[in-house]
């Protein structure tokens, strides 16, 4: 990379495309295989909680900026396993505007209209004061070039070493606007940690809480499961260990 040239975040990778519809936002991405859990033909539930972090968080830009807004939770929730093929369309609005906190919900549907997966997230402004969104921002633009072209948890760097452990490392095109991990990488970590005590099973329930954020690395996730329900510990190696995200999943029937 050549000095001064900006990191292209790896989430551009994978296509989604945003517009801004009245007060709410659109998105929509093309299923390609890497984005599919392994051995199975199903999308990652990781990738729609990336995305409704997205949405989610635009929308909580409209209402703090020039504060940064940082993820206190996060939900997905799907009704059956995710196609692995076609467009995925999902509308994000606005649940709550609080004096602290924020709260919006995203839809996810087939091209056609079928229901996939519903999401809540909830936002509050970062602690740090100093950290500030660009005083320009376009929340519309041309679809991203669609190019991931290895597994996604191989694209981010994400290792199983053993059963109920999965390790992210940091990197910097892999940060949020807090230069801290991006929180749909945090969900990827977490999901992976999970589906290694089930081989070539999908999750229909993700959900995240935030407690602190992941600044040094790398993020360590380790699950515990039992009768199709988990709890995923995302900890942060390089700052003591320091519990930085608990995750709750539940796997659909194989």
């Amino acid at each position: 990379m050549s000095p001064g040239r900006p990191v292209q975040h790896m989430l551009s990778e994978l296509g989604f495309a945003v517009t801004r519809a009245g007060e709410n936002f659109e998105g929509t991405a093309s299923i390609v295989p890497d984005m599919c859990v392994p051995g199975t033909e199903h999308l990652r539930t990781s990738l729609l909680a990336t995305w409704a972090d997205h949405l989610s968080g635009l929308l909580a830009v409209t209402v703090v900026a020039p504060q940064v807004p940082v993820t206190l939770g996060l939900e997905v929730h799907l009704f059956s396993p995710a196609p692995g093929a076609g467009r995925v369309r999902c509308l994000g609005s606005t649940l709550k505007t609080g004096r602290s906190i924020f709260m919006a919900s995203v839809e996810f549907s087939t091209e056609e209209g079928d229901p996939i997966a519903v999401s809540t997230g909830s936002f509050m402004t970062a602690p740090d004061p100093s950290l500030r969104l660009p005083t320009t921002l376009s929340f519309d633009g041309p679809p991203p070039e669609l190019r991931l072209q290895v597994p996604w948890a191989e694209r981010a760097g994400c290792q199983r070493p053993e059963p109920g452990v999965a390790v992210l490392p940091r990197s910097d095109d892999g940060l949020n606007s807090s230069n801290t991990v991006n929180g749909g990488l945090i969900a990827l970590v977490a999901e992976e940690a999970a589906l290694s005590l089930s081989p070539g099973a999908t999750l229909s329930s993700l959900s995240l809480r935030y407690l602190r954020p992941v600044r040094i690395g790398p993020a360590v996730a380790t699950a515990h499961a039992r009768s199709g329900l988990g709890q995923v510990e995302v900890r942060d190696a390089g700052s003591d260990d320091r519990l930085s995200v608990l995750a709750t999943v539940r796997y659909f029937d194989q």
